[in-house]
């Protein structure tokens, strides 16, 4: 017990002189948050608020690293140190290096597994590795995985030495946009709308003890009509004859319990259910056990919102989305998620949440997450913030042609059969990432014919996986008569491009009023947006007028709107705030007005 408080006093004295030698790379503007992060252990947060246990054990702070040709063996010396969670290319990783096709990120870092895990299993988990990513335990290559946006875990139990360190190496290679995988904005020549490429480990790193069975997933659907929750629960090393038993609250006071067997449905009463809305994003708390012969093996606390999201037609005979089974204009901001100092990573959690409460202080009620994906954390505080959530897959290239004012009579995109399966995976993780998300209402697998393939194909699949769900199959076109919706895109003004009598009309993209303040831009001189103006007064006049313009176009089909954008982003400067989230650009009170007039136009 001696030698083990002497190998956590001397590693946490490493990691403290370690602390001391980082600081933000580069010369690009900061948030405000940079100042407030901790080396020793960056974004401390447990990361999987819908399965919480009690032990784990947070891996971020300094690791080793190196940049080596592609092919390499396992490095034997590292060129410094990087700050994990952070993506190499950005300033808070301390490093702000380009790796690209040609060459391959390692990291190394050593842990200790705390004496009180012993008989249970270990798990490394991965908040989200971009792009294709090798791990070795103790020089054993313990697995693989593909994939920029989503979690993975790998069971270490059976590599882990006895007592001391454990070493861990990680192998990262992304080809950015020399590759099919999805990538978003993503490019090696960032410029005008497409921003500096990302590669490696961008979200938490940690450790999980778990027993020998365990609960590995959890997935609820709420039935407001029939007045309960479907919760399936997944789990590993289990006997037939292991069950589930599940327990609802509400603040605290138990209103239904239930089991069921493991892999199957469970229908939980919710009697009189409290209905989550971006008014009242009202939260059940559950608690989920494996149990065997009585015995409690695995515990794990969760949540979930009761909410609806239905299409139907008005009394004009126009088809609306509706929210609980009452019609609700959604309007939203374009929401890229970007940061300067952090680019794919928020350099704290105060900051991940900054956005989405100033995006509702703003008086929307929805946002469009636009080719990216976000850590579980951002949609647990969409949830419990209540902000409707548009999700896009990030895509890759684009199609051969792009057709937005017609339905699309052209030739879609070919991919290579190994292009295709990844983009199913990976779009299949994401939907799991955000499946029991009250806040996630509507799924986009695809943007503006990026990548565009197989769209009525793709679109069926999508709502089969998840009936519960809206499908916008393609915002801004390649326009297909499959889904819920069809989405425009028109810059800068609102109009009707397009309109479909069986399903839901959105404008899916709008607006893009530039305004710059150059104390707070990514580059002097290079910066872009559709329509640029020179005072916070001239660009939040325009933006009331585009509003007025859209509450006319409600009545006459308009279901919903997006506009471009939450942030400037590197050099788009066409943002409701800046890109260091300093200046709020346009009005505020005067865009929560009329914002919240063209909500209520759509009764």
């Amino acid at each position: 017990m001696k030698k083990f408080f002497l190998l956590i006093f001397l590693a946490g004295l490493f990691l403290s002189v370690g602390a001391q030698s980082w600081k933000p790379a580069g010369d690009k503007i900061k948030t405000p948050w940079t100042e407030k992060i901790n080396p020793d252990k960056p974004l401390a947060e447990y990361p999987r608020p819908q399965m919480v246990r009690d032990n784990w054990k947070n891996l971020n702070g300094l690791w080793d690293y190196a940049i080596v040709p592609k092919g390499s063996s396992i490095p034997q010396k590292f060129d410094g140190k990087i700050l994990v969670p952070f993506a190499v290319e950005s300033s808070l990783s301390g490093v702000q290096k380009r790796v690209g096709k040609d060459q391959e990120l390692w990291y190394h870092q050593s842990f200790i597994v705390p004496p009180n895990w012993k008989n249970q299993r270990v798990l490394l988990h991965f908040g989200a590795v971009d792009w294709e990513t090798d791990v070795w335990i103790n020089d054993v290559k313990v697995g693989s995985h593909r994939g920029g946006y989503t979690p993975f875990s790998f069971d270490l139990t059976p590599f882990l030495t006895r007592g001391g360190n454990q070493k861990l190496e990680v192998r990262v290679w992304d080809p950015s946009d020399k590759g099919f995988q999805p990538r978003g904005k993503q490019v090696e020549d960032p410029k005008g709308i497409w921003y500096t490429p990302v590669t490696g480990i961008w979200q938490t790193v940690w450790l999980e003890p778990v027993a020998p069975a365990h609960l590995s997933q959890l997935k609820t659907v709420p039935n407001i009509d029939g007045g309960n929750v479907s919760v399936l629960a997944s789990a590993q090393g289990t006997a037939a004859y292991d069950l589930v038993e599940i327990k609802v609250m509400d603040n605290g006071q138990m209103i239904s319990t239930g089991k069921g067997v493991v892999g199957q449905e469970v229908l939980m009463s919710v009697p009189n259910a409290k209905l989550w809305s971006p008014g009242s994003p009202f939260l059940y708390d559950m608690e989920v056990s494996l149990v065997r012969d009585g015995k409690v093996l695995d515990k794990v606390k969760s949540y979930f919102g009761m909410r609806k999201i239905s299409t139907a037609r008005d009394g004009n005979g126009v088809m609306r989305m509706q929210l609980n089974n009452k019609n609700l204009f959604h309007y939203g901001t374009l929401d890229q998620g970007w940061w300067p100092d952090g680019l794919y990573t928020a350099p704290t959690d105060e900051a991940l949440l900054f956005d989405i409460k100033k995006t509702k202080d703003y008086g929307f009620n929805m946002i469009r997450k636009h080719v990216k994906v976000e850590p579980a954390r951002w949609y647990y505080h969409c949830d419990r913030e209540g902000i409707l959530v548009w999700q896009d897959m990030p895509n890759g290239d684009h199609s051969p042609q792009w057709q937005m004012r017609n339905y699309f009579n052209g030739k879609e995109a070919q991919r290579s059969a190994e292009s295709e399966a990844n983009f199913r995976q990976e779009w299949k993780d994401i939907m799991d990432l955000a499946y029991s998300n009250p806040s996630v209402v509507v799924w986009v697998p695809f943007n503006e014919a990026w990548g565009q393939f197989k769209t009525p194909e793709i679109v069926e699949w999508t709502k089969g996986y998840d009936p519960s769900r809206l499908v916008n199959p393609a915002s801004g076109g390649n326009h297909y008569p499959v889904g819920d919706m069809i989405d425009m895109h028109n810059y800068p003004g609102p109009v009707m491009g397009l309109f479909d009598p069986q399903r839901v009309n959105v404008l899916g993209e709008y607006g893009g009023i530039g305004l710059v303040y150059p104390e707070h831009v990514w580059e002097q001189g290079r910066n872009w947006g559709y329509v640029q103006y020179k005072t916070a007064k001239e660009a939040t006049d325009a933006y009331i007028e585009m509003a007025e313009q859209l509450k006319k176009m409600i009545p006459f089909g308009y279901a919903a709107a997006v506009y471009t954008q939450t942030t400037d982003v590197e050099v788009e400067v066409n943002g409701l705030m800046t890109y260091d989230r300093e200046v709020m650009k346009l009005d505020e009170e005067r865009l929560r007005k009329v914002n919240q007039e063209v909500i209520e136009t759509l009764k």
